[in-house]
């Protein structure tokens, strides 16, 4: 496993980050679906997959207050707490989505950011969190209001380091602005959707992470699994369950089955994976600091830290990327 530094924090995290939606509780039977998908992975499910990105070297994981309607929070603590040292392990948790069914039950808020803080924590069964991420913008709440809330969790030992996630160019350099203007502490990383089918964020994000000393954390690498398989060849409980993932890439499939079946061509050429060339792809990137990947197979992770391994010519990398089309900004709601 490679190590590097959070954008300009001194804090190294491992290239791969382990994402822990998928882990949780599927709902019940008659339960309510907001935040509980049908895919989860219950606790005991979930175990074999934590174990092995510990056995990897994985010391990144990431998950939301939201995955699982906190069940997800619950069950990676857990885990944590009986397998490895607290210090050994950075842990993302995420704010901003609905939480309760009621007026400050969701957003960013001050109320809600120091109500769900303590939530986070009191599931995860820890006294802080090492990356504290706002999971989308505010529209309801002043920017300002969201970044004091941030900074004094930070003064408080609570949040080591605070994220931010999916958004316009233009909100996060307002955001990041206004904490230097004011002395507030600043966000260190930026997790975007990006990957060989979405590449948008090449055009004002990712350059603005780099001026700035920001470490990019992608979601949803392999595009939801479609860049891990030959095009439309099968469907999981995920794919035929996922509107968010599906709608996504509804409006581009003539253009992403082109980069799809490229990515399977040289994969072939190589011999290796689909998946660890295209986390190949990304981990080659400019600013890319570690992509979030799910697992819910062996191989998955597996393939992940074989990506690391892969390096590109400028030549292959051209091939990959020639049958891309611009597609509608996606991913911030």
């Amino acid at each position: 496993m490679d190590y590097v530094n959070l954008g300009r924090t001194g804090l190294k995290v491992s290239r791969i980050c382990l994402g822990c939606m998928t882990y949780g509780r599927p709902p019940a039977a008659g339960e309510p679906k907001a935040g509980r998908h049908a895919w989860a992975l219950n606790e005991e499910q979930s175990q074999p997959f934590l174990k092995q990105a510990l056995d990897l070297g994985i010391d990144f994981f990431d998950t939301a207050n939201v995955y699982s309607s906190g069940a997800s929070e619950e069950v990676l603590g857990r885990f944590l707490k009986k397998n490895v040292r607290r210090e050994a392990v950075v842990v993302a948790t995420k704010v901003h989505g609905v939480m309760r069914d009621e007026p400050n039950g969701r957003g960013l808020s001050r109320k809600e950011i120091l109500f769900e803080l303590d939530e986070s924590l009191r599931r995860l069964e820890m006294d802080y969190v090492d990356l504290y991420q706002i999971h989308r913008w505010d529209y309801e709440t002043p920017i300002e209001e969201t970044l004091e809330a941030l900074h004094d969790v930070v003064k408080a030992g609570k949040v080591r380091y605070i994220g931010a996630s999916s958004m316009y160019s233009w909100q996060f350099a307002k955001a990041l602005y206004l904490a230097d203007r004011h002395g507030w502490t600043r966000f260190v990383s930026m997790q975007n959707h990006y990957n060989l089918l979405y590449r948008e964020e090449e055009r004002e994000m990712i350059p603005l992470c780099i001026a700035e000393g920001i470490g990019v954390i992608p979601w949803s690498p392999l595009a939801r699994g479609r860049l891990a398989r030959l095009w439309q060849s099968e469907t999981t409980k995920r794919s035929e369950t996922d509107n968010f993932g599906n709608k996504m890439y509804a409006q581009t499939e003539d253009s992403d089955r082109k980069v799809v079946e490229g990515v399977t061509a040289l994969a072939q050429k190589r011999g290796v994976a689909q998946a660890q060339l295209a986390l190949g792809w990304m981990l080659g990137r400019p600013g890319i600091t570690a992509p979030i990947v799910g697992a819910t197979k062996e191989h998955h992770l597996q393939d992940a830290v074989a990506a690391l391994s892969i390096k590109l010519t400028a030549e292959e990398t051209a091939a990959l990327e020639e049958a891309y089309l611009p597609h509608p900004v996606l991913g911030f709601s």
